[in-house]
């Protein structure tokens, strides 16, 4: 789990422009990091990108913090 922790928080500092140390599994998109719908969009997207999975638009939407991410993300990479 630990190469897909780090590789979210990849994802996440690129999209968001923030440092990868400030990130925890605790951090939510939208009320900690103030994405808006662009940068999820984004984030989905490099999630995907770097991980070479499809991630579907109901899943896209469960997805609240770095920790949802990295669950959907090891469960997919299964």
């Amino acid at each position: 789990m630990a190469s897909s922790v780090e590789g979210v928080k990849e994802v996440v500092a690129e999209v968001m422009k923030i440092d990868a140390k400030d990130i925890t599994l605790d951090t939510r998109f939208i009320e900690d990091l103030k994405a808006d719908s662009m940068d999820q969009f984004f984030l989905v997207d490099g999630f995907c990108e770097k991980f070479n999975i499809n991630i579907g638009d109901e899943d896209a939407r469960s997805i609240k913090t770095v920790g949802d991410a990295v669950r959907h993300i090891d469960a997919n990479l299964k």
